[in-house]
């Protein structure tokens, strides 16, 4: 405005959040143009099952966020092989922006988060090659153990400090090049999920570093890539795009994709690109004593340290370390999550027997306790084609008694969860360099009041449940505090302890 000159001043508070802009009148006084300049950011949410396009008001004390479209994500399955398909997930993100577009919503910044490991081909031409392998794909079974057979195991750990699970990108990598993959031969980039549909959005291929640090090919101490790991999966460091951390800007929407949603020429950002990075940015946490569950399909439990950990103990627990927000490092455990749950309501339905989630709460709370536990790691439950009769199947052969409805189902799957969270809690309390006081539950597992409980009295601490949104919170929180409304990572937890409700449960004496 013509009130606007040399001499107005953008004032921040003490915590280094953007208070607002105060500009010059002609009589050389100071006046508040606003209090707050206010944000409006679209996070784009991806998980295995589902996807959203969220819209974020960010700029006063609070975070208030919308969703604009929420749309289911299944893998294909073509000739016996499991695919993404990133072509239907982008039109359903463009949905979602024309949502804001044809709103007139004026949108400052755009930013996507993903699952890890699994990544695109790109031709010399900028083209996409056929459709991303899904990480559930069982070309990857035996990989790790004919891998090792070139770099030892132990030798692979300590080069990257990642947990060996068959569909990291390296033994994916590895296995394209044993069935000579066309696409990867002809590809002049690899492009992880969440940079694959930015690329798409803007034209700009890059690599973001926290979905880059689930792959099993960067050392986490130098943050590089691995020669000698290149080499035996058979690829070189060049197929890799520019490297890029959390809050660096991506570029803008391409014309056209501006044109079609209505949004304009909106700046992308990377976020923290691997959407458990995203969730732990935004645990609400007060000060470093505790640990986090991330409670999804996947279930990650861990600790955020300020560099990897990297033993023979940690070897030997499989633990991984991920990068994180501002450099730190996830140190954590994989365990299968919710993904038990949601294959047993898949082949319910198929039968005819659909319950809401309220009903499955009540039929697990109304069933027996303490009838029988699984080990929900155990690779007969990775991608069964029946659920429920994997479980009965498991406890059969070890003797247990299988359960014998599906409620019985719902509430082993629970105690078995809980138990499980238990040990890797033991696990990190020797590992932590601080007392673990508490245990923030984040993601949809966040809202199952009786698991959540189960979980406090397995762990013998308190559970702090909530934000069940924090992989999204976490996503446009990155973008907020790269538009300058935020400061450090803790300052970003204040803000977000301030707009959500969290409720804890205490564990129960036995």
């Amino acid at each position: 405005s013509s009130d606007v000159c040399s001499s107005d001043l953008k004032c921040y508070n003490k915590d280094n959040t953007f208070f607002g802009i105060f500009v010059s009148n002609k009589d050389s006084n100071l006046k508040p143009l606003f209090h707050v300049m206010q944000k409006n950011i679209i996070g784009v949410d991806l998980g295995a099952t589902s996807g959203r396009v969220i819209l974020a008001r960010a700029g006063d004390d609070r975070l208030r966020m919308e969703e604009l479209h929420r749309f289911p994500n299944r893998m294909r399955e073509i000739d016996g092989r499991f695919y993404w398909d990133i072509h239907a997930l982008y039109e359903e993100i463009l949905r979602g922006l024309s949502v804001a577009g044809g709103r007139g919503e004026r949108i400052d910044s755009i930013g996507i988060d993903t699952w890890g490991v699994d990544f695109a081909c790109v031709d010399p031409d900028g083209d996409l090659l056929g459709l991303p392998r899904a990480y559930r794909d069982p070309y990857t079974d035996g990989v790790p153990e004919e891998f090792f057979r070139t770099v030892p195991r132990e030798s692979v750990y300590a080069k990257t400090g990642i947990q060996v699970m068959n569909f990291n990108s390296l033994y994916q990598l590895y296995a394209l090049n044993r069935e000579h993959s066309p696409a990867l031969a002809a590809a002049e980039h690899v492009l992880f999920m969440p940079d694959a549909l930015s690329y798409l959005l803007t034209g700009e291929q890059v690599c973001e570093y926290t979905i880059l640090s689930t792959s099993q090919l960067m050392n986490p101490r130098t943050r590089e890539l691995d020669g000698e790991l290149l080499r035996a999966a058979g690829v070189d460091a060049s197929l890799f795009a520019r490297r890029v951390m959390p809050g660096e800007r991506v570029g803008v929407l391409r014309d056209e994709v501006a044109r079609r949603t209505g949004l304009g020429r909106v700046e992308v950002f990377a976020v923290a690109g691997h959407d458990t990075a995203s969730a732990i940015a935004a645990v609400p946490a007060a000060d470093e004593c505790f640990a986090y569950l991330s409670s999804g399909t996947w279930s990650l439990m861990g600790i955020e340290l300020p560099a990897p950990v990297i033993t023979e103990e940690s070897c030997a627990m499989n633990f991984t370390n991920e990068g994180g927000v501002d450099g730190t490092t996830r140190f954590l455990k994989n365990i299968t999550g919710m993904w038990l749950l949601e294959e047993c309501r898949r082949i319910w339905a198929k039968e005819g027997r659909t319950y809401t989630y309220a009903e499955i709460m009540a039929m697990a709370a109304a069933a027996e306790p303490g009838r029988t536990r699984i080990d929900p790691d155990d690779e007969a439950f990775a991608h069964p084609a029946d659920m429920p009769a994997a479980i009965r199947d498991w406890c059969r052969g070890r003797g247990k008694v299988p359960p014998a409805d599906d409620a019985a189902l719902v509430r082993c799957i629970f105690e078995s969860l809980a138990a499980r969270y238990g040990e890797v809690l033991d696990n990190l309390r020797g590992v932590a360099p601080f007392a673990i006081e508490r245990l923030h539950v984040i993601g949809g597992g966040a809202q199952n009041d009786l698991l959540n409980q189960l979980t406090a009295d397995a762990c013998g601490i308190p559970v702090v449940a909530g934000p069940s949104e924090a992989t999204a919170i976490g996503n446009v929180m990155v973008q907020a505090r790269a538009l300058g409304l935020v400061g450090s990572l803790a300052r970003m937890r204040d803000y977000i302890r301030r707009s959500v409700e969290v409720r804890e449960f205490l564990p129960r004496t036995k």
